[in-house]
C-alpha cells in the first residue's frame, strides 16, 4: 500500500515544475504573412494542403489560467497588423512557448476558420455536417508548432485608449491607458468561481470595455483593485463589443487615484413640450414633438418624458431619450407607430417608440418631460385629474404650444397652449383636428 500511494502521489501535476528542455529550431523557410493565410479564409472552414509556414509572437499565456488549450500570437513584436490563435490540446503550454517568444508553425493539415472576428488553425471536430477548427491533437502538436531559436525580447503592446479601439488591434496585445473597474463592480472579485465573469472597465469620459475572466483562473477569487491605471491583454469581440482578456492579475497596473466623478447630465428649462397629438380619423398617427429653444445642440442623458394615464398619481409608462441630442432651435418628434407616421406625414420620425406609451396618449392624459435629476422640467395636464372636460384635454385633436412660449414650465398653465378637442369644454376649442393637414410634426 506504501509503494502505490507514493506511486500515485508521484504522478499528482504540479504546475510549478520546471519548463521541460524544449530544441528550438532555426532552419530556414519560407514565410507567408497572417494576412496571406486570413484570406485563404473563404466564409467557411478550409484544411491546408500546401507546405505553407507562418510566423509569429505569442502574445497569451496560460500560466494563471484564465486561458485554456489555445495560443494567441501577432505577426511583429511591436506595431502588429494582425494576429491569429491556436485551438490545441496542450495544458501548460507557457512552459513550451513562452510570451514574446517566436514560434514557426507549419500549415499543411492544418484547419483554417473564422470567429467573431478571430481568425484561428488547428485541427477540426463537425457538428451537423459543417466543420469548425477543433483544437490540434496533444501527439501532432509539436510536429507543426516550432519554438525559433530567435532571441526573446518581449512584446510591445500598443498602446491605446478605450475610444481608439479598432478591428486591425483584434487578436493583438494592447495596454489600454487611464482605465478603472466601474464603481458598481467594486468589492467584487475578478470571476465567479467556475463561471466566466465579465467585469467593466471604464475611463474619465464614461467609456467602457469588458474584461473576461475565467472562473477557473487562479486570481478568480482576488478582488478588482479600487484604482485607476493601466490594463494590459489579448483584444476580441462579441456581439460587436470589444473585450479584453488579462492574462494575470498584473495585467492591471493600477496605481493612480480614481477619476473625479464624471457628470455629463445637466438641467435646461430651454427643452419643452411643443406639440401632443391624436389626430381624430387616425390614432396610429399620434406623436409628441419636443422642442430646444436655445441656440446650442444639448444632449438628453438621463431625461424621460413621462406618462401618467387619467387620473393616475403613477408613473403610467416612460421614455429614456438618453442615447438622443437635441440640435439647437431644433425638435425631436416621438412616434408610438413610426410606419404609419411615415404613410401619414411622410417623413420617419426622430424616436420610435411602442403604443401606450406617452406618445400614444387618447387625449385625457397627463405628459410630463423630466430632467435627469429628477426634477420636471415641463408639464401637459395635472397628475392625478383625467383630464376630460378640462383645459387640458386633446381627445381627437391637438395640443400647440404657443410661439411665445420659451421655456418649460414645471406647472401646467392652460393659457400657453392651443388646445383642439371635440368638446371644447373649459376654454379649449372644439375642433376635431385630422392627419395629416391639421398637424405639423418637426415645426414651429
Amino acid at each position: 500500500m506504501i509503494v502505490i500511494a507514493l506511486m500515485l502521489l508521484s504522478c499528482v501535476k504540479n504546475r510549478e515544475f520546471d519548463a521541460p528542455d524544449l530544441e528550438c529550431s532555426d532552419a530556414e523557410y519560407t514565410f507567408i504573412s497572417l494576412s496571406e493565410l486570413k484570406n485563404m479564409y473563404n466564409g467557411e472552414t478550409i484544411q491546408i494542403q500546401e507546405d505553407l509556414v507562418i510566423s509569429g509572437y505569442v502574445i497569451s499565456s496560460d500560466k494563471d489560467g484564465n486561458f485554456f488549450n489555445t495560443i494567441h500570437f501577432q505577426d511583429e513584436q511591436s506595431n502588429p497588423l494582425g494576429g491569429m490563435k491556436i485551438e490545441l490540446e496542450l495544458r501548460d503550454a507557457h512552459l513550451f512557448f513562452n510570451v514574446g517568444q517566436q514560434i514557426i508553425v507549419k500549415l499543411k493539415g492544418l484547419y483554417l476558420g473564422e470567429s467573431k472576428g478571430i481568425y484561428k488553425i488547428g485541427g477540426v471536430f463537425t457538428s451537423f455536417g459543417n466543420r469548425s477548427v477543433g483544437r490540434l491533437p496533444k501527439n501532432v502538436v509539436f510536429d507543426h508548432i516550432l519554438a525559433s531559436c530567435k532571441e526573446n525580447v518581449g512584446i510591445e503592446p500598443n498602446s491605446v485608449v478605450i475610444s481608439e479601439l479598432n478591428e486591425v488591434m483584434l487578436n493583438t496585445l494592447v495596454i489600454v491607458t487611464d482605465v478603472e473597474i466601474k464603481q458598481e463592480e467594486l468589492g467584487e472579485p475578478f470571476a465567479i468561481k467556475e463561471e466566466e465573469t465579465l467585469r467593466t472597465l471604464v475611463d474619465c469620459g464614461d467609456n467602457e470595455l469588458v474584461i473576461v475572466n475565467s472562473g477557473y483562473a487562479d486570481f478568480q477569487a482576488e478582488i478588482l483593485p479600487d484604482k485607476m491605471g493601466t490594463a494590459t491583454g489579448l483584444l476580441t469581440k462579441d456581439n460587436n463589443q470589444y473585450q479584453l482578456i488579462l492574462r494575470s492579475v498584473e495585467d492591471l497596473l493600477f496605481n493612480q487615484e480614481r477619476c473625479e466623478e464624471f457628470i455629463d447630465e445637466f438641467t435646461s428649462s430651454s427643452i419643452f413640450i411643443s406639440e401632443i397629438a391624436d389626430p381624430n380619423n387616425n390614432a396610429g398617427a399620434r406623436f409628441v414633438e419636443l422642442y430646444n429653444a436655445s441656440e446650442e445642440n444639448l444632449s438628453l442623458k438621463g431625461w424621460m418624458l413621462e406618462r401618467y394615464t387619467n387620473d393616475n398619481i403613477e408613473v403610467s409608462s416612460g421614455i429614456d431619450l438618453s442615447e438622443y441630442i437635441i440640435e439647437g432651435n431644433g425638435l425631436l418628434v416621438i412616434s408610438p407607430n413610426s410606419e404609419e407616421f411615415k404613410n401619414v406625414y411622410g417623413f420617419d420620425a426622430d424616436i420610435a417608440v411602442g403604443t401606450n406609451s406617452p406618445a400614444d396618449s387618447n387625449g385625457d392624459d397627463t405628459i410630463v418631460l423630466v430632467d435627469p435629476f429628477g426634477n420636471i422640467i415641463d408639464i401637459f395636464g395635472v397628475i392625478g385629474e383625467d383630464g376630460s372636460n378640462t383645459n387640458h384635454e386633446f381627445e381627437d385633436g391637438a395640443a400647440v404650444r404657443k410661439l411665445g412660449v420659451v421655456s418649460g414650465n414645471p406647472v401646467f398653465t392652460a393659457s400657453e397652449w392651443t388646445i383642439y378637442n371635440d368638446t371644447g369644454d373649459a376654454g379649449t376649442i372644439n375642433q376635431p383636428q385630422n392627419a395629416p393637414l391639421d398637424f405639423s410634426p418637426g415645426m414651429r
